[in-house]
């Protein structure tokens, strides 16, 4: 998939177009974020939808137009873009990289590149460590501090990708070898099938009768960079993406062994081979054997489970938390499933930095599946996503009713906003026009360095405002680019509960906010959960599959979840 980097250059060229701020400029660069906003969403590969119908096929994405079409196919067609090579000879630095770091923006960059010559993450080391940052008009030591903050957090997640950039390119691959006719069967394994957030290689399983094809085929698709390892039942290869991919060729008899084996987690799978052994039973990746190697089962994990006096673990629970225990005992908690959702709460539209109008929205949702959404554009306060005000949204208020009038209750959609917390508590709307809400939801957007008494503080103070439906993403993380902020969740939860408000599971891959352990730190106080997509684009409503996986590792029950409720039962929970 060639998602990820042409995002990332259309990023790029957006980080280079701000530096110098002319009229033309700005247009130009909230088209190529818009541009990558909606590519780094999509889930099928931005080739194949080239494919079936060129550049007209290209523009009918949210936010692409016949230019950026052009800059797509241009890219497809010869691995490069002529407009970024000519600014990146006026800027040759890596800002992919370097605007991962909290506090760098493209011109901050910029001004690193004429000051100090610095072009990447290395140059930036060598001048942190000889303290050349914090005395450059600007930035200080604590800029330096943050950075140094920032770098080691990318050196740590460095080798894994998002779970929702290495699903969609696992998915893809699992489709292309289907369609080559050369598997009977094939399955997604390891942590992507646990829905981790962050996933370190991909692991794939397949039933064939002709291995040896299917492994030629596998090596030559055109994901594949190099080829690490190749055999008639395994083979390694190195995606473009930055990740390795394994393809193994299983026995059919095995499959259910197999899958158990190769899915983890690593101490999942400890506990219950223990199991297996008091029992007197033998497990492996090709089946559960007795004392005397006669083979009990291996066709089906569900039957391994029983065998083992277990009831069958879903996958995403499989981290030894504890899920072993109740499986025996056979307690395991009915978690959330994938097609529970009825609505979505959290919802951007082009009024302010999403890809698509409020009707584009609307009909995709109902594309999705949905019976209603929550439009939750940001407020002024955000400015960079062109946050509304009060006027403006009074008048957008009178556009969702109309195409209320309009749907006939094909879809509905409630009236709310992304109000931003302020460095005081206080929220970013005048409360007659909150009132007019049926979801408003909550969110810090800035002031992130605040210390842990303080921001809880902050946010508790919002909570018990009486105005808010949602607390938006509560830790305020972003998986490999910024720790959480200094907070304490099971205050924040207290004054939930006490408040009646609703806990979000933002389910933006690079945010799953609250994550999985967070989830199940509050679970024990009595809060609703709001699994949302935050959705920018009409793609991004598939992003509440990662949402769910997330609830699901939590060991999130459906109702728990506000918006696995019918519309009128959402509706009498949120007016609480």
């Amino acid at each position: 998939m060639e998602n990820k980097r042409l995002a990332e250059l259309f990023d790029e060229i957006a980080d280079m177009l701000t530096i110098k701020e002319t009229a033309s400029s700005k247009f130009e660069v909230r088209a190529y974020r818009k541009a990558a906003l909606t590519i780094s969403s999509l889930q099928e590969p931005i080739e194949d939808v080239y494919e079936k119908g060129g550049v007209a096929a290209l523009m009918e994405l949210p936010g692409v137009g016949k230019g950026i079409a052009g800059k797509i196919e241009e890219y497809l067609k010869t691995g490069r873009i002529r407009k970024y090579a000519e600014l990146k000879k006026t800027y040759p630095i890596d800002f992919t990289q370097l605007t991962q770091l909290e506090g760098m923006g493209a011109k901050r960059a910029v001004l690193l590149y004429k000051k100090l010559r610095i072009k990447n993450i290395d140059d930036l080391k060598k001048a942190i460590s000889s303290h050349k940052i914090r005395d450059l008009e600007g930035f200080g030591e604590k800029s330096e501090q943050q950075f140094e903050k920032s770098i080691e957090i990318l050196g740590a997640s460095r080798g894994r990708l998002l779970l929702g950039t290495a699903l969609p390119a696992a998915e893809d691959i699992v489709k292309k070898i289907k369609g080559s006719g050369l598997a009977k069967e094939v399955f997604i394994a390891g942590s992507t099938r646990r829905m981790r957030e962050t996933v370190g290689d991909i692991d794939i399983l397949a039933l064939s009768n002709k291995p040896e094809e299917l492994m030629d085929f596998f090596t030559k698709l055109a994901d594949v960079q190099s080829v690490i390892s190749k055999g008639p039942t395994k083979t390694t290869v190195w995606l473009g993406m930055g990740l390795s991919c394994d393809l193994r060729v299983i026995d059919p008899k095995s499959i259910g062994a197999a899958l158990q084996y190769f899915t983890g987690s690593k101490d999942h799978n400890i506990r219950v081979r223990e199991i297996a052994i008091r029992k007197g039973y033998k497990l492996n990746e090709y089946g559960l054997y007795d004392r005397k190697g006669k083979l009990i089962e291996s066709k089906s994990e569900d039957v391994i489970y029983k065998k083992l006096g277990m009831q069958w673990v879903p996958p995403e629970m499989r981290e030894s938390r504890g899920e072993i225990a109740l499986a025996q005992e056979g307690r395991l908690p009915e978690i959330i499933g994938y097609g529970d959702l009825h609505g979505d709460l959290h919802t951007h539209t082009k009024e302010t930095d999403g890809n698509a109008s409020l009707d584009e929205m609307a009909e995709a949702a109902i594309a999705h599946g949905l019976k209603y959404i929550a439009t939750t554009n940001h407020t002024k306060s955000a400015r960079i996503a062109h946050g509304m005000d009060d006027a403006h949204f009074n008048s957008f208020f009178r556009k969702v009713d109309e195409l209320n009038e309009k749907l006939e209750g094909r879809l509905t959609i409630l009236k709310g906003a992304e109000i931003d917390i302020l460095k005081d508590g206080s929220l970013d709307l005048e409360k007659k026009t909150i009132q007019q809400m049926d979801c408003a939801i909550a969110s810090v957007h800035s002031n992130f360095n605040m210390g842990r008494e303080e921001m809880t503080r902050r946010v508790i103070k919002a909570i018990e405002s009486g105005y808010i439906h949602i607390l938006g993403h509560p830790t305020g993380r972003e998986i490999m680019e910024r720790e959480p902020y200094e907070i304490d969740l099971e205050k924040v939860a207290e004054a939930a509960e006490r408040s009646n408000v609703i806990l979000e599971i933002n389910s933006q891959p690079s945010r799953l906010d609250l994550n999985d352990t967070n989830i199940m730190l509050v679970s024990k106080y009595k809060v609703m959960f709001a699994i949302d997509s935050d959705s920018h684009s009409t793609n991004d409503y598939d992003f509440l599959k990662y949402g769910i996986g997330t609830a699901r590792r939590g060991w999130l029950g459906k109702e728990r979840v506000v918006n696995a409720l019918p519309l009128e039962k959402a509706k009498r929970v949120l007016s609480k």
